[in-house]
């Protein structure tokens, strides 16, 4: 393992090194932190709606809030940190969605709930927006997509235990004390997180320049290749967080009658994303990119197809071929913008994040009312007709 470090224009490599382990090792627990917290709400969407008497659509709105705020909080932020720093934004983040979460435990109004929910979104917004800015500046590009990977992995690990962790204790005892241990832990990681991670060596202070960065984002915005892949961002992550918002309400019913931890195991699920992110990576190097997000694309909406079977093996078959298709997609998707965009990459990543979460939160809460009245009939048809929607678009990238 290589850790090489930039200082100002030099580029000095070391092996193994306590710094580079120390990045590795805090990025990570920044990303588990984050997306615990964040998830943490989807797998205990029934039990909300049986507490405090919600419909799926109303349950929805504890995950849908803090996905809305975090999509604003991510074309503010970055530019914030040119300005404050990258280590005291992110640690700041850290710690106040820790707070919240505590905070949101004793607390038995949803209206409530649902704002410190938002708050919440809006502080892990901090860490979303910058650790990659981070990795980019402070990390050599011969091992910036390992620190990355490792950096989406504690995401993707993250999001699957706060989950599991969720359901289990919300299930044995109650969701407050799910909240308080994921609080508490969250707690424990963001003091790790800012006792480990070292400070910028290449960062240096920025002024804000409003003119300029609206001017970027209209920039952005005119640009009809970025602007589908915005597009397609918003349609991945709004399909996918309404597959797995309501699979819980179904799985719940007649002829499965399954309790809320063993709902909270499908998030294993979420795991194909180890394998299937990096295969994309893989894969648009060899072939034709849009190819590749077109198959993706297809993949889902076999996932979705598979999941009509009435026999629980066979929906988690479908459930497993629908992640695989949606993180090799956004793996896809992410890069591609990255790559194509000629001025201020970081407001065009900002952007497609901005999108990606808001098509969650519009979709999740969105999918709520098909769910009433068709279940998940209902539920497959509109995820399956947006992303057509998403296979008609990737063609006007082959231009």
């Amino acid at each position: 393992m290589f850790f090489i470090l930039l200082e100002k224009k030099n580029a000095i490599k070391k092996k193994n090194t306590k710094k580079f382990n120390q990045i590795v090792l805090s990025l990570f627990l920044g990303g588990f932190s984050s997306f615990s917290i964040l998830y943490c709400v989807q797998s205990i969407l029934p039990v909300f709606s049986k507490q405090f008497s919600l419909t799926a659509t109303e349950s929805s709105l504890s995950l849908s809030a803090a996905t809305a705020t975090m999509a604003i909080g991510t074309l503010f932020i970055g530019p914030l940190s040119d300005r404050i720093g990258r280590k005291s934004i992110m640690s700041s983040s850290l710690l106040i969605a820790a707070i919240l979460t505590i905070i949101c435990s004793i607390t038995n109004s949803w209206l409530i709930i649902v704002f410190l929910r938002a708050l919440t979104g809006l502080a892990l917004s901090g860490v979303v927006a910058v650790a990659m800015t981070y990795i980019i500046e402070e990390v050599h590009p011969n091992s910036v997509s390992f620190c990355m990977g490792l950096y989406i992995s504690g995401n993707t690990v993250g999001g699957c235990s706060g989950r599991l962790l969720s359901s289990f204790l919300a299930e044995y005892f109650s969701w407050n004390i799910a909240f308080v241990i994921i609080g508490f832990f969250s707690l424990i990681s963001s003091c790790l997180f800012l006792y480990f991670l070292p400070s910028s060596k290449n960062f240096y202070p920025i002024s804000i320049n409003l003119h300029k960065f609206l001017k970027n984002f209209y920039l952005h915005l005119k640009n009809p290749t970025l602007l589908v892949l915005f597009a397609i961002g918003f349609i991945l992550m709004g399909s996918f967080i309404t597959i797995f918002n309501y699979i819980g309400y179904r799985l719940m019913l007649s002829p499965f009658f399954l309790s809320s931890s063993s709902i909270g195991f499908t998030s294993i699920i979420y795991l194909t994303g180890v394998y299937s992110s990096p295969k994309a990576g893989i894969l648009i190097n060899q072939y034709n990119r849009s190819s590749i997000l077109r198959i993706a694309l297809l993949l889902m909406i076999l996932g979705v197809l598979i999941t009509q079977y009435n026999q629980i093996y066979i929906i988690i078959l479908g459930l497993v071929i629908f992640s695989g298709g949606f993180f090799a997609s956004h793996s896809i998707a992410s890069s591609w913008i990255s790559s194509y965009a000629k001025i201020a990459k970081v407001q065009a990543t900002s952007l497609y994040l901005f999108f990606y979460y808001l098509g969650s939160s519009i979709f999740g809460t969105f999918g709520g009312f098909f769910w009433f009245y068709s279940k998940w009939i209902g539920i497959s048809a509109f995820i399956i007709i947006i992303l057509i929607f998403g296979i008609f678009l990737s063609l006007k990238l082959e231009k």
